[in-house]
C-alpha cells in the first residue's frame, strides 16, 4: 500500500461525516384539503442526501456509542405559510411547512421530523393545480 493510498484512506475515515452528501434540495410538496377547490403545489427546500452510518448488525457485540445510524436532517430551517386557494369561509385555508436552511448529518429529531421509514407516498395533486413559489 502507498503511502499516498493510506494517507487518503485516514482522511476520507476521518473527515468523512463532513464529506457527506447531506445538503438542502428542492423539493415541491403537494397540499390539498378536501374542503377547498384546488391544489397547491409548494416549492421548497428539504435536507437530503447521504450520511456516513455504522452497521448495526453486530449491535449486540458492540458499545451503544459505537453505534451510529445518522440522517440528513435541518440544522436551520424556518417555517413559511401558504394560502391554499378556492377554500370555503368555514376552513382554515392555510398551510404551513419547513424550509431547510442548512442541513446536518444527526440525530433524528422526532420534534420537527419524521424518523420512521413509512411505505411510499405519492406527492400528487387529485385536484386542480396551483403553483405557489415562495
Amino acid at each position: 500500500m502507498t503511502p499516498f493510498f493510506a494517507m487518503s484512506l485516514l482522511f476520507s475515515l476521518t473527515f468523512g461525516q463532513t464529506a457527506s452528501l447531506c445538503a438542502p434540495s428542492e423539493y415541491v410538496i403537494h397540499v390539498e384539503k378536501r374542503e377547498c377547490a384546488y391544489c397547491l403545489a409548494i416549492n421548497t427546500t428539504i435536507c437530503a442526501g447521504f450520511c456516513m452510518t455504522r452497521d448495526s448488525n453486530g449491535k449486540k457485540l458492540l458499545l451503544k456509542g459505537a453505534l451510529s445510524q445518522n440522517v440528513c436532517t435541518y440544522k436551520e430551517m424556518f417555517y413559511q405559510t401558504a394560502l391554499i386557494p378556492g377554500c370555503p369561509h368555514h376552513t382554515i385555508p392555510y398551510y404551513s411547512y419547513p424550509v431547510a436552511v442548512s442541513c446536518k448529518c444527526g440525530k433524528c429529531n422526532t420534534d420537527y421530523s419524521d424518523c420512521v421509514h413509512e411505505k411510499v407516498r405519492t406527492n400528487y395533486c387529485t385536484k386542480p393545480q396551483k403553483l405557489c413559489n415562495m
